[in-house]
């Protein structure tokens, strides 16, 4: 099933942000045409660690190696190389973007304006292009021109001072969750402006902004009320007000989810401490609120008589949601991923080989429907000049080869 199998999509994206809503679309069958610097290509390609005929190491073994991390965010994506600094390389991007019907870009901000590739620029050449810029703070406002990456972001936006423990220093996010939703948000806010076009012939400039998309998520939760109780932001990993949270058994940790008196109540019966809501300093909502804290040791107390094996077991059977805290490696090797797609082998582009010790990620979703497309490895840089500017612009291997000799691809 390829849903966006008619839909072709110039790519100017570097890091991670702009290539992930690269690989996102292209996971829908959209063709996705990376536009990179010759020469250097996305800075993230000298980024280790590289994988190659030797396998995966710190250092590139050979010219042939490619970043690891660039492989996990160009599955699907064609590479071609154009100077877009210079005049004959802006004109080619052009007559691309005639020929296409999304530009995605996450440079700084203004710098594809500067080169006279901006939305103006290119909705002249096709009115019905979607164009989407991603950057950190967006395309206006105050903190537009400040550079910015995902710890800055995360900074900003408060998400951070919500992170790490109550009596503890704020603290970032493990994933680079400013760079990964954002280009998610990016992508469907693409298909409700290509459903648009559709019905109105109309294309339109999409300003996508990590510290908005952070923003969004953080206030739908009631931050207002929190503060205007004066209730901490940072709880680490406990609930503000019940004893949701992290328990440490006799062979590792659980987390817990309580919230409803009716699970503190199924909770404490199966640890055999039900009298508990009889105390005073429990017996209420606003006074177990008040002593949270006691009620919480209690049940740890209890719980930590356990092993993990019987005590999720124990939980469970009393509806309560529980699960184990699982390290990374432990994640990684698990059956239900495999199961699911979740994980599955990474591969170069134009090898059926997978890559020894590499994952990546699948799509999340599953489709009725079908299957959404296979897609290939990530590419060597350049690696379909031929193909896509042959096919799209009708350019030979005598014209490719003089572009090349004058820096232009």
């Amino acid at each position: 099933m390829k849903p966006l199998e008619d839909i072709r999509v110039l790519s100017v994206t570097v890091f991670l942000a702009g290539p992930f809503l690269g690989m996102t679309l292209a996971r829908f069958g959209a063709e996705v045409i990376k536009v990179e610097a010759p020469g250097t290509g996305d800075p993230i390609r000298s980024a280790g660690p590289f994988h190659g005929p030797k396998g995966i190491n710190a250092e590139r073994q050979t010219e042939n190696d490619l970043s690891v991390r660039f492989l996990k965010r160009s599955e699907g994506v064609k590479s071609v190389t154009l100077n877009l600094k210079d005049p004959e390389g802006r004109r080619m991007f052009l007559d691309l973007a005639k020929r296409s019907d999304v530009v995605i870009e996450n440079l700084s901000p203004g710098s594809m304006k500067r080169m006279g590739l901006g939305y103006e620029d290119v909705a002249a050449a096709n009115p019905g292009i979607v164009y989407c810029s991603i950057a950190g703070y967006g395309q206006t406002g105050p903190y537009k021109d400040l550079p910015a990456h995902d710890h800055q972001i995360q900074a900003m936006s408060g998400i951070m001072d919500m992170n790490g423990p109550a009596d503890g220093p704020p603290t970032r996010i493990g994933v680079f969750v400013g760079d990964l939703v954002t280009p998610l948000y990016a992508a469907y806010s693409i298909l409700g402006a290509l459903r648009h076009r559709d019905k109105t012939g109309e294309g339109q400039y999409l300003d996508a902004s990590m510290i908005d998309t952070l923003a969004t998520l953080m206030f739908m939760e009631p931050m207002e009320y929190v503060l205007k109780n004066g209730q901490p932001v940072r709880a680490g990993n406990d609930s503000r007000n019940d004893v949701t949270g992290l328990y440490r058994l006799k062979d590792g940790d659980v987390i817990v989810t309580v919230g409803l008196s009716l699970r503190l109540k199924a909770l404490l019966g199966a640890l055999d401490a039900s009298g508990l809501l009889e105390d005073a300093r429990f017996a209420t909502p606003e006074a177990r609120e008040a002593n949270i804290a006691a009620l919480r040791a209690e049940v740890q107390a209890r719980l930590g008589a356990y092993n993990c094996e019987d005590g999720i077991a124990l939980l469970r059977g009393a509806g309560i949601p529980v699960a184990r805290v699982r390290t990374v490696s432990e994640a990684i090797e698990d059956e239900h991923f495999r199961a699911r797609g979740t994980l599955k082998p990474m591969f170069r582009q134009g090898s059926e080989e997978p890559l020894e010790g590499g994952v990546v990620s699948g799509f999340p979703v599953k489709f009725s429907g079908g299957d959404l497309p296979k897609l290939d490895g990530g590419p060597q840089l350049g690696h379909h000049n031929r193909e896509v500017f042959g096919r799209l612009l009708a350019l030979d291997a005598n014209a490719l080869a003089g572009l090349r000799e004058r820096g232009v691809i």
